[in-house]
Formats: C-alpha cells, structure tokens, sequence
C-alpha cells in the first residue's frame, strides 16, 4: 500500500452578516471542498497548511494548530490518502486562485457552505471548525 497526505484548512472571514468559509472547487476531480496540498520534505503539518493555502488561493493565513481534524480515504486502491485540516481565519477577502489546480474559489456564508461541500465528511470537519473558532472568539476580545 502507498500512502499520500495533504494538509490544508477551513478558512473562516468574519463579515458584516456572520461567518464565511472559504471553498474551492477543484479542477481535477471537480469536487468542492477546502484549499489542501502535499507535505513537502521537511514542512510542518502546518507550514504545509498556510503554504498550499498562499499557493491555491493567495491568502496567507496563520493556522490554529488547536483545531485538527482527519479524513482518510483510498484514492486508488493501492493508495490510501490522509488529509489533515486545521482552521484558520483571515480578513482578506480577494482571493487569487491557482488556475491550474483550482477551478473557482469563493466565500460562503457557513450555512450555505455545508450544502455545497461534495462530501460528508467535509461537513462534519466544518461545522467542526466552526464551533472551535466560536468558542476561540469566545475566549478572546474582538
């Protein structure tokens, strides 16, 4: 069995009417999901985050390691795939996607961005995300 892994965000922007999440779909495979990419040698779990997240989207982000969260899945059948996500929140709001790897990258609003995720288990790591960074707004003055 080989095994690849990926690492990207949920991508938060507080707006006037509430949150959004940023999602990107995808030009291979045309699913809608969050920006993730490959672990070079040598990166963080992390740094590899915030480095796909510049490269796909062109927003820098500072990731919030408390969040993690896990999908694995096969993508071939001699190959399993592990995708780590974190959250992360910005207050930019253009966003320049990579055209050859992304299609279209676009903000939502929270509720909206759970019926466009293609996958389940997606909206699970969302609304996931989304209460920690609630309760992380919480815990900070803003």
């Amino acid at each position: 069995m080989k095994y690849e892994k990926s690492c990207g965000a949920v991508i938060f922007r507080k707006a006037e009417d509430g949150w959004n999440v940023l999602l990107i779909r995808h030009t291979k495979g045309r699913h809608i999901s969050f920006p993730k990419g490959h672990v070079e040698p040598g990166e963080t779990e992390s740094q590899t985050a915030e480095r796909e997240i510049l490269e796909e989207t062109g927003l820098r982000v500072k990731v919030d390691r408390r969040f993690r969260a896990e999908n694995r899945y096969n993508i071939r059948p001699d190959t399993q795939k592990l995708v780590v996500i974190f959250t992360a929140r910005t207050a930019q709001a253009e966003i320049t996607p990579q055209p050859e790897e992304i299609a279209e990258a676009f903000w939502l609003p929270v509720e909206e961005a759970a019926a466009r995720l293609t996958y389940e288990r997606d909206r699970k790591i969302m609304r996931d995300a989304f209460e920690h960074i609630q309760k992380a707004q919480k815990g900070t003055a803003e």
